[in-house]
Order: C-alpha cells, then structure tokens, then sequence
C-alpha cells in the first residue's frame, strides 16, 4: 500500500467530549416516539446529517470503480484515509455527499477524479429477478449504513476506468486542503483475503469495502462465477 509523500504526521485522537447540538455542523440528533409492531409506544435515539439537498432522496454515493486495461487483472480502487470516529485508517472505497441538482452517477464520476484523478464512465449492471431480468441499471438500490443508529444512505455506483485513456495515465487529486486520501489499487481476487490481512494490522475496514469482499467470496463459494 502506498504511502504518500505529503504525510508528516501520525494522525492520532488528542481529545473527546460530547458535542453540544448548537456546535454540531453536520449531524444533529433526534429522539422518535413510534408505536411498534405490538401497539407498544417506545421511543429511539438516532442521528442524519445535515448536508442532504432538499428534495434528494440520497446522502451520497459509493463508487465500485474497476481499474481495466488489456492482459491485466481488473483492480478495484481503494483509498486509504484517518477516521477520527475510530482513531484508525480506514480501508475505503471511494464515496462522497451528492450535491444539489446531480444525480448519482455524476456525484459518482465527479467524487472519483476529485478524490483519486481517474476519470470514469458509468456502467450499467444487469439486473436479475422476476421484476427486473435483463435490465440495465446504473445504479444500486438505496442502501441503508446503520439504519439502527442513523438515516443516512447511498447508492452504489459502478464506474470503468480505462487505463488506456490518456487522462488516467498521470491521475492527480483534487483534494480539499483539510482532505488527506491515499489512493491504491487492488486485484478483485485478492479483496477477501487482503480484508483479513489489514484487520490484523490495526485498520479499519469500511463495512462497503468489507461486503463487496465477502460478497465476492459467497460468489466463488457457491459457483456463481
């Protein structure tokens, strides 16, 4: 894994308190009273944030994008970036908020050359069911991170990366000052067994980069591929 040249620190926690609802900038927190599936009336403390464009359906997107070039083994694009929720690395894939008046796909071209400097094009993914066989979709359903804790959500984009494209031969971030990302790349075989490799070295997995893994592994596991 790479190691970038602007590091010159270890990022490490210096401090926690409780974050006071007048000071937060991005989250805010509530208590819900609901009637559950008995007739009981309880209530739950959970969290959203407040950065979703007003009439978005989405917080963001997750980027698959997938690294192809002729004889080579697909790779996924991963990123490597200090978490201070966890006080770790996190092994990620690329993912950003959406803005307003984008869709996912452009929020999902746009958030991986802002973030890695590969430039994408969107791919449809066959859809397979009784409602939907054969159809392209180019996107994922809506998905939930932690519907127990918070609302917020993404779709999965799947983006192609032509490596034979002048434009991802020398691919340059265009990263926020207070934004530190480093960008690497993995062969989609080795996903499942590196996941394990980096949680015994002390990082953090991204439960995307941690369910494309071990949906990669039932794949092969049962033949589906």
């Amino acid at each position: 894994m790479p190691e970038s040249a602007r590091a010159t620190h270890k990022p490490h926690e210096v401090s926690r308190k409780p974050l006071e609802p007048s000071e937060a900038k991005w989250i805010r927190t509530f208590s819900s009273t609901y009637v559950d599936p008995l007739g009981a009336e309880r209530t739950w403390e959970f969290g959203e944030r407040t950065t979703r464009p007003k009439g978005v359906d989405i917080d963001g997107v997750g980027i698959i994008a997938i690294l192809t070039a002729p004889d080579k083994e697909p790779e996924l694009v991963l990123q490597k970036q200090y978490r201070p929720p966890v006080d770790k690395w996190c092994i990620e894939i690329p993912a950003g908020l959406i803005d307003a008046g984008e869709t996912p796909e452009e929020c999902a071209v746009r958030e991986l050359r802002e973030e890695t400097g590969y430039v994408g094009t969107v791919e449809k993914v066959e859809v397979h069911g009784e409602d939907g066989a054969g159809v392209g979709a180019e996107r994922s359903c809506v998905m939930f991170n932690d519907p127990g804790f918070c609302n917020t959500n993404l779709n999965f984009v799947h983006v192609k990366v032509d490596l034979t494209d002048p434009m991802n031969q020398n691919p340059k971030q265009e990263l926020e000052a207070e934004e530190y990302i480093e960008v690497f790349t993995l062969p989609l075989s080795k996903l499942y067994t590196q996941c394990r490799i980096w949680d015994r070295e002390g990082f953090a997995i991204d439960a995307r980069v941690g369910t494309l893994a071990e949906g990669f592994e039932v794949a092969k596991k049962y033949k589906f591929f």
